[in-house]
């Protein structure tokens, strides 16, 4: 198989039995999510992983193999995220909601922002949380009952609702907030990449090439040069910029979670057949990820359009695709990498028949 497949590692799958199952149909890396988490405290996933990797290929152990599974760690990189909560909430359509900065959080009806975000607030901009999941509109500003400042608090109309926990994405559409390239936390990471045997880094919401070259200037200063450096393009940003990516990275990531919030959802499909485009064209490997098989969170069998999305992928030459919430926090998550992979087998011997 020429594709490459990826799971990504969750509450779902982090044992050694469940990822030994998931190399044996066919997975050849894992994405490891570091919004909510660090190497550090994944350690016991990232053992597990080598372990089943070992146990799937015939070995006592990964460390008998000469080629270890691929390991891709997603930074947190620019991406904004709300804070931590006192307790999930669940967002009702049509009741109201406060924004506060993180620093003015008291109450457990409070959704906590990064203070960046309170300035770029207007009466009738839209707000969207966890990856467009979560609609809201700014209403106004009131004062606090904690002395903040009036604009401190945003009161903001739920459009579309949901349950909301901590951590979450918020991202303005239309708005542009300026935050760093790599948070402290990120920069950790990349400090102890090599000793937990990362073989490539995703950067989320590349903005330009200048976020790339921060990104490889961090890595030779932390004596790991030789990761691979994957784009995430998931704004209009990395779309108009794309270019000038290009040469400063190793993959192209069409991540089309928050690609899909940053434009009208009907463009989205354009959009991703013009950036398979244009790596081809530049012969940059590119990849595929977000929803293709999103119904096997809950199913233990994808939709007719979600094969045929996985087809399209492969169809359009990506060099690799990835699985996300599928397996790492969905009911089946051995039986929608073995859907994944025997869709992307049934595609490559289809398209090597009929060139």
């Amino acid at each position: 198989m020429e594709t490459r497949i990826y799971g990504t590692i969750g509450p779902a799958c982090h044992d050694t039995d469940t990822l030994a199952r998931l190399f044996a149909e066919g997975m050849t890396g894992v994405r490891l999510n570091l919004s909510h988490t660090s190497l550090a405290d994944a350690a016991d996933w990232i053992a597990n992983i080598r372990q089943a990797y070992g146990t799937a290929i015939g070995c006592q152990s990964a460390a008998d193999t000469k080629r270890a599974p691929e390991l891709l760690m997603d930074l947190q990189g620019p991406e904004l995220r709300i804070g931590t909560m006192r307790m999930e909430r669940e967002l009702s359509v049509g009741g109201e909601v406060a924004l506060v900065p993180e620093s003015c959080l008291t109450g457990t009806g409070e959704i906590p922002v990064p203070a960046t975000v309170l300035p770029h607030l207007k009466p009738g901009q839209e707000v969207l949380l966890d990856d467009g999941r979560i609609l809201l509109a700014v209403k106004q500003f009131r004062p606090t009952e904690h002395g903040c400042a009036a604009e401190c608090t945003a009161m903001c109309q739920i459009l579309r609702g949901g349950l909301l926990h901590s951590r979450k994405s918020i991202a303005l559409p239309g708005v542009e907030v300026k935050t760093p390239t790599l948070t402290k936390h990120d920069l950790q990471n990349i400090r102890d990449a090599k000793k937990y045997h990362v073989t490539g880094v995703m950067l989320p919401f590349v903005r330009g090439r200048e976020d790339l070259l921060c990104l490889r200037e961090t890595l030779e200063k932390e004596n790991a040069a030789d990761l691979k450096i994957l784009a995430k393009i998931e704004n209009q940003d990395g779309v108009k910029r794309l270019p000038e990516l290009l040469p400063h990275c190793d993959e192209i990531v069409i991540a089309r979670g928050d690609l899909g919030n940053a434009m009208p959802l009907w463009e989205l499909p354009v959009v991703q057949a013009q950036i398979a485009s244009a790596c081809r064209a530049a012969q940059k490997p590119f990849m595929i990820v977000t929803q293709m098989l999103a119904s096997m969170e809950k199913n233990s069998v994808p939709t007719r359009a979600e094969v045929s999305d996985i087809f399209r992928a492969v169809e359009e030459g990506a060099s690799s695709v990835m699985l996300t919430g599928e397996t790492a926090a969905g009911t089946y998550p051995v039986e929608a990498m073995r859907y994944f992979v025997k869709t992307v087998e049934a595609a490559e011997e289809y398209l090597h028949r009929t060139k």
